[in-house]
Formats: C-alpha cells, sequence, structure tokens
C-alpha cells in the first residue's frame, strides 16, 4: 500500500492530499529514510511525520484498504 493512502485510511492524516504534500515537503520517513508519496509501507515498517515541531511515530500493524473509522486505530500503533 502507498505511504498516502496507509496515511488517510489509518485516519492519522484526515485528507490524501494533505499526506501526499506531506510526503512531497520530506516530512514523512519511512524507517527513517524520507519517502516520496509513492513508497510501499510493509506491516512492521515504523513510520515517522513532523508535524510543525512535533513528531509523531507509529508502528504499521495492518494493511487494509477500507476499513470503519472505529477500527482505523487498530491500523497502527503509537511509539
Amino acid at each position: 500500500m502507498r505511504v498516502d493512502k496507509f496515511l488517510k485510511v489509518s485516519r492519522i492524516i484526515k485528507r490524501r492530499t494533505i499526506a501526499n504534500e506531506a510526503c512531497d515537503a520530506g516530512r514523512v520517513t519511512i524507517n527513517g529514510k524520507v519517502v516520496k508519496a509513492g513508497a510501499d509501507v510493509k506491516i512492521g515498517d515504523i513510520i515517522e511525520i513532523k508535524f510543525g515541531s512535533r513528531i509523531t511515530k507509529v508502528e504499521v500493524l495492518n494493511l487494509n484498504e477500507a476499513i470503519k473509522k472505529e477500527d482505523a486505530s487498530a491500523m497502527y500503533k503509537s511509539l
């Protein structure tokens, strides 16, 4: 799954266009590497997102194309 789609489906970022812009600006890393929006995400990957001075770090637990809002937090674990 693409990283921008994962961020949107898991509801870490509300809209895919915002996730895409964050990736293009170099604010998203997977396992320590800066990635573009099309980078693949696998179970077990560590995603780090910089929102201004705040850094959000999550581990990918599950990859679903579509998921209910209530279950979205089961796709990742905050670190």
